[in-house]
């Protein structure tokens, strides 16, 4: 082994020990979110995003009018309900997962900064990791994952730092890094190696980092999709003079309202379908150059169309009169989902010309 090797395995095994080191302070940040939502209260806030839920409007204040000869008459506000589109509910957010409680607000804090922490950690890692192998991060599953989850934890923290109110997204973002990482460094690791000829391009640069980014964010606008069912449930509940259990209501009470989240998934899959549909032409493109056609139906490529497919229906549907809210976020749920099998389905169990290194 020459020293040139002897480096590049050393900085691989360094790399590693980065991304369990990223995985120790995620745990931590996992934690100090759970800790936040548990410390955190109700506020005043969220009551009154309950009880406008339930009503339809906050209760109209009085007005006493003094009457001729002494007295006074007491004699209604009128009401005024507004509403942002055609049966929506006006109810405000909630106050998220701290619930306007100090102690609460406190632990989130320290759960962000931890995350942003193991985000520079796990970021040296795949660094170091692409100067292991002297190319680009994600040739295999292992390295697809581990710089899948750094662009997702780094697309959160610049909503954040953008002061976005997207802090109750932590914990479903911490808790899916875990599980992704968990995954990567025992099924999916795979020693550094080169690629094989075919991938030796610059295309693997741009096509395979904008799949990364678009994925990262879709997760994104699908956390916030999920969100908005759980929340839109539980304001239909309130509305129709239901009562939801204390759980739901320390919970739900506590994120934004359900048009809120529905924006914000609306949005961010709006604001990325174009860089998906770049995607999927510059892999036709790099296929052109590699194998001498642009499109062969094979398998990667077919899922990547179908899940193209999949969104552009979602955006047709919230254009659609009838199909918007719960139908339209069914079908964002659907197309995260044909991401997904893309990835892990067509890699592990579909025999495609996209396999490479094992996995």
């Amino acid at each position: 082994m020459n020293l040139a090797a002897a480096n590049n395995e050393s900085l691989a095994e360094f790399s590693n020990v980065l991304i369990y080191s990223a995985m120790a302070v995620y745990t931590l940040a996992f934690l100090a979110h759970i800790a936040e939502w548990t410390f955190g209260s109700r506020s005043k806030v969220g009551r009154t995003a309950a009880a406008l839920t339930a009503n339809g409007t906050a209760a109209a204040p009085k007005i006493q009018v003094a009457r001729k000869g002494g007295g006074a008459a007491v004699l209604e506000r009128p009401k005024v309900v507004t509403r942002s589109s055609t049966g929506a509910r006006d109810v405000p957010d909630g106050p998220g997962a701290a619930g306007g409680d100090q102690q609460g607000d406190m632990y989130g804090r320290i759960a962000v900064s931890l995350t942003a922490l193991a985000f520079l950690i796990e970021a040296a890692g795949v660094v170091t990791r692409a100067v292991s192998v002297q190319r680009a991060p994600w040739g295999n599953m292992y390295e697809f994952s581990t710089t899948f989850s750094t662009v997702a934890v780094g697309a959160y923290l610049g909503f954040l730092l953008a002061k976005k109110n997207v802090r109750w997204i932590g914990l479903p973002l911490v808790t899916t890094v875990l599980l992704d990482l968990g995954i990567a460094t025992t099924w999916l690791y795979t020693e550094s190696d080169q690629l094989v000829p075919a991938l030796h391009s610059y295309w693997l640069w741009i096509h395979v980092s904008t799949a990364i980014f678009c994925g990262a964010v879709f997760y994104l606008g699908a956390v916030a999709t999920l969100l908005y069912l759980f929340r839109d449930s539980y304001e239909n509940k309130l509305a129709t003079g239901g009562n939801p259990g204390s759980f739901a209501r320390s919970v739900l009470e506590r994120l934004p309202a359900a048009a809120s989240l529905d924006k914000f998934a609306y949005r961010i899959n709006a604001a990325i379908f174009p860089l998906w549909t770049f995607t999927i032409i510059a892999g036709a493109i790099w296929a052109g150059d590699a194998w001498g056609r642009y499109w062969g139906w094979d398998a990667k490529e077919v899922w990547s169309f179908i899940t193209w497919v999949a969104y552009a229906a979602y955006l047709h549907a919230r254009a659609t009169a009838g199909w918007k809210g719960r139908k339209a976020a069914y079908i964002a749920l659907i197309a995260f989902a044909c991401f997904l099998f893309n990835y892990y389905g067509v890699n592990l169990f579909v025999n495609s010309l996209h396999g490479y290194a094992g996995v």
